[in-house]
């Protein structure tokens, strides 16, 4: 049973990607090609460059999470830093690129020079991982030739139609990180440095700045909820996947291996429907080849 996966973003709530991963393996099912935007596509790379489900898990399971977020040497300005993910990466991908993967993989990416979606399927992986997972202001603008790129999720939370590319034949398994609409906005938690008291932490989130900017947050969750499911509306991926992390926010510090059973009981929630679909599937080209 083979399938391609559109892997969405979600900061933290992405771990989930694991636990769906590691199910459909269990399942029997095959995956062929593999696309992600921002969190979605870090998973993505990784997995497609070799790395395991169980050897994902464990790995940022002992990670310091709170040590992603230090800013680097030339890096622009932003709310945070990435230097810690990107040592990380270097390490663990260095200079491998996408030829050198064992699927065929593309990351999204948003320039913002020319307002468009960007696939990104060759070059440096590490590159392209840092410039998918870079949630505008929040953490650097990462530069690829002349491309000024931001996270792949400003414009296609779940990259779809990028994972229909890589084998048109194929059914498109999304995973959709998104809260639902219809449910109350939420803001951003912003991890903060161990030094500071929470006191003063709780003060200045209380100031006019900080209100204002629990606004902006909000009403940003919104518009992203709302592109994410007009896409998905749109481009009509064959399953959705939608684990359940309604509690998580984007920065949080979390339980890796909590958040990636979410994903694992998700997958079983949908596995009647996705079985279901490829006995008819089987069935309808058995049939076509009966007439032919």
């Amino acid at each position: 049973m083979d399938i391609t996966l559109a892997l969405g973003g979600g900061g933290s709530k992405g771990n989930s990607h694991i636990g769906v991963i590691r199910r459909l393996e269990q399942e029997g099912f095959r995956i062929k090609g593999i696309a992600g935007t921002s969190f979605g596509g870090l998973i993505a790379v990784l997995y497609a460059a070799g790395y395991r489900p169980n050897d994902l898990e464990e790995m940022f399971a002992a990670l310091d999470q709170k040590k992603f977020y230090g800013h680097g040497p030339n890096d622009g300005p932003s709310l945070m830093g990435i230097a810690g993910m990107a040592q990380l990466l270097e390490g663990l991908l260095g200079d491998r690129t996408f030829e050198q993967l064992r699927i065929p993989c593309v990351v999204t990416a948003t320039d913002l020079k020319s307002g468009s979606e960007v696939l990104l399927s060759k070059g440096r992986l590490v590159d392209a991982i840092l410039a998918t997972i870079a949630m505008p202001a929040v953490f650097p603008v990462r530069y690829i030739g002349d491309l000024e790129l931001v996270d792949g999720g400003t414009l296609d939370p779940i990259p779809v139609a990028p994972a229909r590319s890589l084998n048109p034949r194929l059914p498109v398994v999304a995973v959709a990180l998104n809260v639902p609409m219809g449910s109350s906005a939420r803001t951003w938690s912003i991890p903060m440095p161990v030094s500071l008291p929470r006191a003063l932490v709780q003060w200045v989130s209380k100031m006019r700045y900080g209100l204002m900017l629990d606004v902006y947050a909000r009403s940003l969750d919104l518009v992203s909820r709302a592109i994410a499911e007009y896409r998905l509306e749109v481009d009509k991926p064959d399953i959705i996947v939608r684990p359940r992390l309604g509690n998580i926010d984007t920065l949080d510090i979390i339980d890796v291996h909590e958040v990636v059973k979410l994903g694992e009981a998700a997958v079983d929630e949908i596995l009647p429907q996705l079985k279901k679909k490829f006995t008819l599937e089987k069935r309808l080209r058995r049939a076509l080849g009966a007439k032919a």
